[in-house]
């Protein structure tokens, strides 16, 4: 990811969870805090619940990648935390995808842009 580190320590973690505003849906939780620098920081957390280590992984990989081909729409300077659900152990990419966006356009974080078709 280009614009974005990883959110890695548990501080950070407990940080957003507790300051940050969050939304939800059927597959993921979002929380998100301003962090005062010029880049986003995304930090991803799938519960046992969710399934095994394989089921677990896949869904980051999922949310990872659809963050990604995204990443050039989102405002700069966040904190973001997704939480997976249970739900998003069974469903594709494109659930994943739209669930995330959703989100995103609830915490009004996607940057507009118009284009004029003349």
């Amino acid at each position: 990811m280009i614009f974005t580190e990883s959110l890695k320590n548990n501080r950070d973690f407990q940080n957003v969870y507790k300051n940050g505003e969050s939304f939800a849906n059927k597959y993921l939780v979002m929380y998100v805090l301003e962090n005062g620098t010029g880049c986003n920081r995304l930090g991803i957390s799938v519960s046992k619940k969710v399934g095994n280590s394989v089921v677990r992984h896949r869904v980051k990989r999922l949310i990872k990648e659809s963050y990604r081909l995204h990443e050039g729409i989102f405002n700069s300077g966040l904190d973001i935390v997704v939480i997976a659900r249970q739900g998003a152990a069974t469903v594709g990419f494109f659930e994943v995808e739209s669930a995330l966006l959703h989100l995103a356009k609830r915490h009004e974080m996607i940057k507009i842009y118009f284009s004029w078709n003349r």
